[in-house]
């Protein structure tokens, strides 16, 4: 079993598998909710049927798959604020984040 750990300054309250669930749960319902069938969102969408159908009941799909569905239902834009660097706290993060490089490799 492959254990998932988040930084330590960061506390999670819910786990991945939680976060993908209730995204489904949500993903689900705003189908629903704007009348389609799945049948037809995943037409629109251009994905399968049992992709979306296996989204959906357990959380678990592509990032494409889940774009493309959240493009179709009209709120990609939800999506476009996710993992941005955080806000500079002074002078010094700004010029930091100003010159500074991303490194090509992780270090662990």
């Amino acid at each position: 079993m492959l254990s998932v750990t988040a930084p330590s300054n960061h506390v999670c309250i819910q786990t991945p598998d939680e976060v993908a669930q209730s995204l489904a749960k949500r993903l689900k319902g705003l189908r629903l909710t704007q009348g389609f069938k799945r049948q037809t969102l995943a037409n629109r969408a251009g994905v399968t049927v049992a992709s979306l159908k296996r989204f959906e009941t357990t959380g678990k799909g592509s990032l494409e798959l889940l774009l493309k569905v959240v493009f179709t239902l009209g709120r990609l834009d939800e999506f476009t604020d996710l993992l941005q660097p955080p806000p500079a706290r002074s002078m010094a993060d700004i010029e930091k984040q100003s010159v500074q490089t991303l490194p090509k490799r992780g270090k662990r």
